[in-house]
Formats: C-alpha cells, structure tokens, sequence
C-alpha cells in the first residue's frame, strides 16, 4: 500500500460565501453539526485507509533566502490514507463533506514517496 496526503483547500472568497449564506448563527451551528456528522460517516467509511486523521492547519510563516514572513496560502486541513494506487486515493474523497457541506473548495492529494537512499 502507498502513503497519499490529502489536503483540504479553501479560499477567503468561499469563506466569506460561506457566512453570509449561514448569517444566523443557531442556522450556522445546525448546519456545521450536519457537516460533521457528515466528516465522522466519512472517516467510518474509510478507517481501514486512514493513516493519520490529521488536523486543521493554522497561520503559515514562510521561509526564504529572505527570512521569515507571513504568509497566505489555500490549506485548511491535512489526513493522511493508504490505498493501492493514487486513483484510488483520490476516490475516497469524492463528494467529501469539506466541499460539499463546508466552503472548502477541494482536496488535493499527493504520495509520500520515499526518501531516497543518502549514501
């Protein structure tokens, strides 16, 4: 079996959508207690495939030839899973509660190769 990060992707413009549509708070709460209920079926369907749950991402710092700096990027999220191909990876995700409950806008998934030899 292969290693694949999945990372959940949002944007500002989707966040901002997302609460203006879900103004009233107690609507809010209802409709986020629906997504997660939604995330934990999903996390049921696929135990066998979850490596790591992982965890929401905070504020990033940026490291360059240029030093430290804040910085902005898309990631919200990551979990890791194991499937026999990144096809199948990418399958698991299909109409995950991040972009269709949520105002995540994608999961973007990769392998974790192997780190090559250092001799």
């Amino acid at each position: 079996m292969k290693k694949f990060m999945a990372v959940y992707t949002g944007t500002p413009d989707a966040l901002a959508n997302y609460q203006r549509k879900f103004a009233d708070e107690e609507k809010r709460k209802a409709h986020e207690r629906q997504g997660m209920e939604a995330w934990q079926k999903w996390v049921k369907a696929h135990e066998k495939s979850i490596v790591e749950g992982g965890a929401p991402l905070g504020k990033t710092k940026r490291v360059t030839a240029k030093g430290i700096a804040d910085f902005r990027n898309n990631l919200a999220a990551y979990t890791i899973v194991q499937a026999e191909s990144h096809e199948a990876a990418a399958k698991m995700f299909i109409d995950h509660p991040h972009f269709t409950i949520f105002p995540g806008d994608g999961v973007e998934i990769m392998e974790c190769l192997p780190m090559p030899d250092r001799k």
